[in-house]
């Protein structure tokens, strides 16, 4: 019994290979069948800015939102109208799929200082600043006991300033709203990365203070993504944006990152000192490692724990431990032998400086003078309206100076050029006018071949193929976590395009080569590879280029345009040549 011509094409190893290549494509872009969730609707928040409406109500990444005061939510667009023009004070419900969120409008304040002067007791005016002193202790391992000498006081400043003050009044105005602290995308259905331009995210354009190697700007790159890394921010990509006259710039891209958190990230240098008076004894490079796990960092609760401080807000303090090398041990040992100890603590303080900035003074316990101790804890504290928001500030604190810490400072100092916040709903915009230009895209182009061949059965065929190049390019770049932004899209048009051109050429020798005396297939597909080898050379050769020296949305397009084109080369142009020779057979 003679095969029909749809078993033989189901049957050709060509095609085999073909089916194999969308069935591993397709898990990689929506997981194991048990995760597999193409019907989901709605949105789910992305992040939750830290001492925000939101973050205070312990809202988190990941929820699905349902409704917005009982108004159902289905998109970005309907959360923003459901949320905005808000009055301060006034209440948001938000249901989740995790449970029910009040939250209240803050208003947005800032301090006005006024050129009127008023007078008060040192110790309590000292506390109106919220400037609560750390403390540096000797970690002192006794057993199975971790001693170590901690303050139990709240602020031991407070305690020796005496006597009477005067400064500037200042006062507390409204100048607007502040936000709820929510940032909302689409429902994540897959494994696809999709840039700034689709899911929003803040972009962040930076210029070196001074020219570098490019072994210095290698390294600078790969010291700013260990820091976000360490941070913890996700969707993290740095990379060099030069351009070709020479002027060096990075592009750091966070997704779904509020713009003030990455500029505070980005824009420092994190040239760390630690002075004793005017003596430099901790550098950078002097930190060995630094604590992060439960039992030697975190909120200090044997210290006391969260409390509230003179102006009615919260304090928390943190802590965690350090290891120096020798030398810095060393060095502290002799800038402190000859302090006089006031009431536990020594006469001089551990003064901390970020880029040449006094971000942190500590306190130094009397058991560190003159010794050269290697394991040292490091403490300071945060501040909030409210406890939970004090202990979010606190562990954020710990969070950078431990991050800085980890990984040292920058070769150089980043300027800051340009920053870009791309909202989601805009992003979702784009998504949708990319996807409408492709559906008309294919179907001019499925027009154009009914127009030429006039046979369904070979346009068909073309426009199948050409969105499963689409499918499979897709795939890839879900295997190795390439961001789909615009450039990416316009780089998946452009290999659309030319995989639509090499089938027409394979469909032209198959269905008229006899014109040109070819006898065989295999003279045929000999002739049209040879054209389509030739394409796809030029083309590979015009993308490196881009790829080696463009920045920004030119490596984008070359990376997406190669990886379209080599599939279509290896894969699908084999089995399109197949299924071509089966459906031509007399």
């Amino acid at each position: 019994m003679k095969e029909s011509k749809l078993v033989k094409i189901l049957k050709s190893p060509r095609v085999i290979t073909l089916m194999v290549s969308v069935a591993i494509a397709f898990f990689a872009i929506f997981g194991p069948p048990t995760n597999l969730d193409l019907f989901a609707e709605g949105i789910e928040v992305k992040s939750v800015e830290r001492s925000s409406a939101a973050d205070e109500a312990e809202m988190r990444p990941g929820e699905r939102i349902i409704s917005v005061d009982n108004n159902e939510v289905k998109s970005v667009q309907d959360f923003t109208e459901l949320t905005s023009g808000r009055s301060a004070g006034e209440i948001v419900s938000i249901e989740t799929d995790k449970r029910f969120y009040k939250l209240t409008v803050k208003p947005e304040m800032r301090n006005v200082t006024l050129p009127e002067t008023e007078e008060g007791n040192g110790t309590e005016m000292d506390g109106t600043n919220q400037s609560t002193d750390g403390n540096i202790t000797e970690n002192k391992t006794t057993g199975t006991e971790n001693q170590t000498s901690r303050s139990t006081e709240p602020d031991a400043k407070n305690e020796s300033i005496n006597g009477t003050v005067s400064a500037n009044r200042t006062i507390e105005e409204v100048t607007g709203v502040e936000n709820l602290g929510i940032t909302v995308g689409k429902l994540t259905r897959t494994k696809i990365r999709t840039g700034l331009d689709l899911q929003g995210g803040t972009r962040v354009l930076l210029h070196p203070e001074e020219k570098l190697s490019d072994e210095d700007l290698e390294i600078l790159i790969q010291n700013m993504k260990s820091r976000l890394n360490v941070f913890g921010l996700s969707d993290v990509t740095v990379r060099d944006a030069s351009d070709v006259s020479g002027q060096q710039r990075i592009m750091v891209e966070i997704a779904n990152a509020n713009e003030r958190e990455v500029k505070d990230l980005v824009s420092k240098q994190g040239k760390f000192e630690a002075k004793v008076g005017n003596v430099t004894v901790i550098r950078g490079l002097d930190v060995d490692n630094v604590c992060r796990s439960a039992d030697c960092s975190g909120i200090d609760y044997q210290g006391g724990g969260c409390r509230r401080d003179q102006t009615g807000g919260w304090f928390c303090p943190f802590f965690f431990s350090i290891t120096l090398n020798t030398e810095a041990a060393e060095r502290q040992a002799d800038a402190t032998r000859n302090l006089n100890v006031i009431d536990g603590y020594l006469s001089e303080k551990l003064f901390l400086y970020l880029d040449d900035e006094l971000v942190d003074e500590l306190n130094i316990a009397e058991s560190l003078k003159g010794k050269p101790s290697t394991s040292i804890q490091i403490s300071g504290s945060g501040y909030g309206p409210t406890e939970n928001a004090a202990s979010k500030d606190a562990i954020s604190n710990m969070k950078k100076l431990q991050t800085i810490l980890i990984t040292g400072s920058l070769p150089v100092k980043l300027e800051i050029g340009e920053t870009n916040f791309i909202s989601p709903s805009l992003g979702e915009e784009f998504a949708r006018n990319a996807v409408f230009t492709g559906l008309v895209a294919i179907t001019a182009v499925m027009i154009m071949l009914l127009i030429a061949y006039r046979r369904i059965t070979v346009a068909v065929p073309i426009l199948c193929i050409s969105l499963i190049e689409i499918f499979l390019l897709l795939g890839v770049a879900a295997l190795i976590n390439w961001n789909i932004d615009l450039a990416a899209i316009a780089g998946i048009i452009a290999a659309v395009g030319m995989g639509v051109n090499d089938q027409i050429i394979i469909t032209d020798e198959a269905m008229k080569g006899h014109a040109r005396k070819l006898r065989s297939w295999s003279e045929k597909l000999k002739s049209a590879f040879s054209v389509i080898f030739g394409a796809y050379f030029t083309m590979l050769f015009a993308m490196i280029p881009l790829f080696l020296i463009g920045a920004g949305l030119l490596r984008g397009f070359a990376v997406t345009t190669i990886i379209g084109i080599t599939v279509g080369v290896l894969i699908t142009r084999p089995a399109y040549a197949k299924i071509m020779e089966i459906l031509t057979e007399d």
